[in-house]
């Protein structure tokens, strides 16, 4: 496979920003969202288990009902799309037991193969409480956010990532109350408007000095 160039790369995280006003006649096209789409499923995640859900808002009664939760953020509606990223809210054994026979099932192997792999996850389970769990899983959602906002930029295509909002409220308008997920962040895509004047805005930085060290 190609790889893309050291400047193309750079130039395209210089191009890209919190995109405030976004152009609503201005849509993505269905290969580049399948691409986005494709993105936000192989992101990472700690032991590849992906305690999340991706929940694509479509429907445009029910953006427009996200968005006074969403401290009237016109980016919910404005955008060509809009996703929130849901995390689980526990994990348990089945839940590895889950995972394990997909690995199974791709990796051609049986499931007692796997058992020194499932003990490690089990054991990194067990030791965590509710709540560390539930913060453990958010971290994973914000690593399929970073991975998003990235190939989105690579793609041409403008993101804003949304933190803004009540999630008890998303839960409820999306129907994941009592499913296991929890909304714990958005991303509204699409592309900016003239009229955005934060496009033009120099990005600020610390320089790479004062943020980087090497041990």
């Amino acid at each position: 496979m190609s790889h893309l160039e050291p400047s193309t790369v750079i130039g395209a995280l210089q191009w890209r920003y919190a995109t405030k006003i976004f152009d609503a006649r201005k849509k993505i096209p269905p290969e580049v969202l399948d691409c986005l789409w494709d993105a936000l499923v192989l992101s990472p995640s700690s032991f590849g288990m992906q305690p999340w859900k991706f929940i694509v808002v479509a429907d445009p009664a029910l953006r427009e009902a996200l968005q006074p939760e969403s401290w009237n953020q016109a980016q919910v509606t404005e955008a060509s799309h809009f996703v929130v990223l849901a995390a689980r809210e526990t994990l348990t054994a089945a839940d590895v037991d889950d995972w394990i026979a997909r690995l199974s099932e791709v990796r051609g192997v049986t499931p007692a193969s796997l058992a020194d792999y499932r003990a490690k996850m089990t054991g990194f389970i067990d030791g965590m409480d509710g709540a560390q769990k539930l913060a453990w899983t958010s971290r994973q959602a914000y690593l399929a956010l970073g991975q998003l906002m990235t190939c989105a930029a690579l793609l041409g295509v403008d993101a804003c990532p949304m933190e803004g909002f009540s999630p008890p409220a998303y839960d409820a308008a999306l129907g994941l109350s009592g499913t296991g997920f929890r909304a714990v962040v958005a991303c509204a895509l699409g592309y900016r408007s003239a009229e955005d004047k934060y496009a033009l805005v120099p990005k600020s930085r610390y320089p790479r000095q004062r943020v980087m060290e090497t041990r």
